[in-house]
């Protein structure tokens, strides 16, 4: 955000929500005869379609079934009964969601074969919440996408989002939450981390969903990322390496092993990368820009008995990031940043353990438990040769908490009660030193904590086959810098007309998200007093959000289309401080983000080929004054053009599987131009196109090519002041990927 600009001396300056959701469905339906009556004691059986995870079931007396307790995917149900041809339906689940499945059996024949390949795939029909599945497959061949440090899989798939000023920005907002195996990653941080969250290898499944969240789902509005991990039900003993080289000195490496048995499964995995390009650039040359990183992933599931389940995950990450700057100390840009004489650096770390028992009472009532841990860390660290300053600010964050979980589906009602909680406790250093001696030094210390807990109530009710009703309350206390109590009630609706099977969606709720720990004291508070600024308490971000969608299902295409408004106060974001490299969190008076979205998705053509597309348009705009964190005392002022406002997002994209074993995937991105220095206008419109072909070589064996940008569109993308200045897109980048698959 570049509106506002605080200086304190000519100088640098930068001081130092949760959400809850499952990785779990279900799956039910009825099985008829020809002449539509029940059929008792058929057999069914659900199977991953990226994995050897199964189960069975068997008809009751009414025809009825019912899976309990899928994982988010995609899988193959198929039914079995003596006398009858066996039958077979593809479905996605979803978290939270419960399939309806029906089949309609024919007497056997002679030579009848079941085949589910070609079956339209059922989607859900009972949740208002707009989603997107991303696949362990499509990350693979989506160019660019495995790498540890892309957010292609998120970029390429999800309508509105985008990456500016080195920040993953959905739905015109920041905030976004990570949840691993169905259990949340407590962050209250903004825009101070610029390291993944997770290895895209690491991942079988993303759920990604943007708004109209059920109360189970927490509080930010902006995106809500629920991530299968591997789990080794994909494997036999099996371990895969992983190895790439490109320009710009890149590389990404992983070794992981994973295998299972009926009641256990393990998988795990190390990896490391190196690019002397790391983030967006202020000028076309790659200057002072080298990042690397490695982190390990684990993941064990122990069946203890048809009834309990034990899931464990842990995650570790390292990176390093150069900051890149402008030689020039001439250059326009410069004018306004001068970030010449900087050769700054940011080390992060983020920890991970979570823990989950998932108990199935029976086929309608599941409990889950789930204590977890995190560790986050951002240390921005100044050349002791930099001028005019050297800042130094370093932040760990360490979370503790957990969440228990309890639905029942009883008659009509689909009900979820639960409980939220972690502790948070920082350890904030803020530094800086005058290289031209005009001021004292200033060093501050701080140690904020803070503790949330919501308690959330919702139930769907599905009144006929084709209409739900969704209704739900989480009520929050957080405790930190301010305590603030809210009540977020949240409706929808879900209508499947009949026959023609388009689902319609509508939603109204509010939600409350909880600020940063950062806080101002000693010396550097009276250096900022002295210079006409001042720090506010952040408070949370409240929101309003409404939303109306459909999904229309079309011979296996899927086209889904939505549309929204959101109107928040004290929206969080951030800005650089006087001529500074740094983020620092603030909450402006107001904001309204509106738009509408679009994404199409193919069933595999003629067994080869994919279409996927993601379209969005949208506006968004805030308003002053500062409401929180450091600020000039700015007057109110009416909406205007936020700075990461872009008007047109496409994303086009697709896979072919050709002969010998190959294949050929391909995206194109187009955005209409962020805002030009606070707008009215805009930047450039700029499009690129990325392109990967692999191949493999027998059982053990596969590469492939991958250029992305493949035309050089190297431009201005952003003129907002955060890391390193200004900001251009990557230029091309060629590397090839090897992966070699064996058995121990």
């Amino acid at each position: 955000m570049r509106f506002v600009r605080v200086p304190l001396l000519g100088g640098l300056l930068l001081l130092a929500a949760t959400v809850f959701a499952s990785i779990f469905g279900s799956v039910r339906g009825i099985v008829h005869d020809p002449q539509h009556r029940p059929v008792q004691g058929a057999m069914l059986m659900l199977r991953a379609k990226s994995s050897d995870w199964s189960a069975t079931s068997t008809t009751n007396a009414d025809g009825a079934f019912e899976f309990n307790a899928v994982p988010i995917g995609e899988y193959s149900v198929t039914v079995a009964d003596p006398g009858f041809t066996q039958v077979g339906q593809n479905v996605v689940v979803n978290s939270g969601t419960e399939p309806v499945m029906h089949f309609q059996l024919r007497l056997a024949g002679a030579k009848e074969t079941v085949n589910v390949s070609a079956a339209p795939v059922l989607v859900p029909t009972d949740s208002a919440t707009p989603t997107t599945l991303v696949s362990r497959t499509d990350i693979e061949r989506t160019p660019g996408a495995a790498r540890s440090n892309s957010l292609a899989m998120i970029t390429n798939y999800v309508p509105g989002a985008y990456v500016t000023h080195d920040q993953l920005h959905i739905r015109g907002g920041h905030q976004t939450s990570w949840l691993i195996d169905g259990v949340p990653v407590p962050n209250t941080n903004i825009a101070s981390n610029l390291g993944p969250q997770f290895d895209p290898k690491d991942i079988d499944y993303m759920e990604a969903n943007r708004g109209s969240y059920s109360a189970e789902f927490g509080d930010r509005t902006y995106g809500v990322f629920n991530v299968v991990p591997r789990t080794g039900f994909e494997r036999n003993n099996q371990g895969e390496l992983v190895l790439s080289a490109g320009n710009f000195y890149q590389t990404n490496d992983q070794l992981s092993f994973g295998s299972h048995t009926e009641r256990f499964a393990y998988y795990a995995s190390v990896n490391g990368n190196r690019s002397n390009l790391g983030i967006q650039t202020p000028v076309p040359e790659i200057v002072h820009d080298a990042a690397n990183g490695y982190g390990g992933f684990g993941s064990i599931i122990f069946n203890v008995d048809p009834s309990n389940q034990l899931r464990l995950i842990t995650s570790l990450r390292k990176d390093y990031y150069q900051i890149p700057y402008d030689p020039n100390p001439n250059d326009a840009e410069n004018q306004q940043f001068n970030s010449s004489g900087l050769r700054d650096g940011d080390h992060e770390s983020d920890a991970i353990v979570n823990f989950s028992w998932v108990h199935t009472f029976n086929s309608r009532l599941l409990l889950t438990l789930s204590p977890f841990y995190h560790y986050n860390r951002a240390n921005y660290d100044s050349s002791p040769n930099d001028t005019p300053t050297v800042t130094t600010q370093h932040r760990g964050s360490t979370y503790g908490g957990g969440q228990a979980s309890f639905s029942a589906n009883v008659a009509k009602n689909n009900l979820q009660v639960g409980l939220y909680s972690f502790y948070q406790r920082d350890n904030e250093f803020f530094g800086v030193t005058f290289s031209d001696g005009s001021n004292l030094p200033v060093a501050d210390t701080e140690h904020p904590s803070g503790n949330l807990v919501s308690f959330f109530l919702d139930d769907k009710f599905q009144v006929t086959p084709w209409l739900t009703l969704i209704a739900g309350m989480r009520p929050t206390r957080f405790a930190g810098g301010v305590t603030e109590t809210a009540i977020s009630p949240r409706f929808g609706a879900a209508l499947t007309v009949p026959h023609l099977n388009w689902t319609f969606r509508a939603f109204y709720g509010h939600y409350y998200q909880a600020p940063p720990l950062i806080t101002v004291s000693g010396p550097l508070l009276q250096l900022c007093n002295a210079n006409n600024c001042g720090f506010i308490r952040l408070n949370g971000e409240r929101d309003e959000e409404r939303q109306f969608g459909v999904t229309i299902p079309f011979h296996a295409w899927t086209l889904d289309a939505d549309t929204f408004k959101t109107n928040a106060t004290n929206f969080f974001d951030h800005n650089n401080i006087g001529e500074s490299n740094l983020f620092f969190p603030i909450t402006i008076s107001r904001a309204t983000i509106r738009g509408w979205e679009l994404t199409l998705r193919s069933p595999r053509i003629a067994h080869r080929g994919q279409i996927h597309l993601a379209y969005s348009n949208q506006i968004a705009e805030g308003a002053l004054p500062i409401t929180g964190g450091l600020t000039n005392f700015a007057p109110p002022t009416p909406l205007f053009l936020l700075d990461h406002d872009q008007r047109n997002t496409l994303n086009v994209g697709g896979d072919v599987s050709l002969p010998w074993r190959s294949f050929a995937s391909t995206n194109v991105y187009y955005g209409s131009g962020f805002t030009d220095s606070g707008g009215p206008a805009h930047l450039p419109q700029h499009t690129t196109f990325d392109l990967s072909l692999g191949k493999d070589f027998g059982e053990r064996i596969s590469a492939s090519v991958n250029a992305l940008n493949v035309a050089n569109r190297h431009l201005l993308l952003d003129n907002s002041l955060t890391f390193g200045g200004f900001h251009w897109n990557n230029p091309r980048e060629i590397y090839v990927e090897m992966r070699y698959r064996f058995h121990y």
